[in-house]
């Protein structure tokens, strides 16, 4: 009997871990350390840069790199940079790359604006890269009449 119940409260514990896990898969969220002052071994975009943290055998960096070329592609002055985490430990201890993939949002001066683990979609990566590149723009929403 103590062995079911041991049974159920793994089941149930790992089942609540995975839904944490998957919940948080691909969320934008504040950066940790703010500023991006480090060589990444290519220059910056003049307006923003996505850089990823991707290994070899990464099944999700293949879709991430596909997403995140595909907006630098889209809005001018935006570079994509892949960075391989198993060869620069250095950067992947700098960021508290826990996981990949890993994208970073830096804006034009080199500040990290935004991160993710796990494949972020297109819409998200687009939203948060506009704080980026429009970082003085107000998001509070008005009405025509300016009420």
């Amino acid at each position: 009997m103590n062995g079911l119940v041991l049974l159920g409260v793994t089941l149930v514990a790992g089942t609540l871990l995975g839904l944490v896990l998957r919940r948080r898969d691909g969320r934008w969220r504040a950066a940790k350390v703010k500023e991006a002052r480090v060589d990444f071994g290519e220059p910056l975009g003049e307006r923003a840069t996505l850089v990823q943290f991707s290994t070899a055998f990464c099944a999700p960096c293949r879709a991430t790199r596909r997403v995140l070329g595909e907006v630098a592609g889209m809005v001018p002055g935006v570079r994509h940079i892949e960075i391989d985490a198993e060869s620069r430990l250095d950067l992947v201890r700098t960021f508290d790359v826990l996981r990949t993939p890993t994208t970073l949002i830096l804006d034009s001066s080199g500040n990290i604006v935004k991160r993710a683990s796990g494949l972020p979609r297109k819409a998200d990566v687009i939203a948060a890269l506009g704080l980026a590149v429009l970082p003085n723009v107000d998001t509070t929403s008005q009405h025509a009449d300016g009420k």
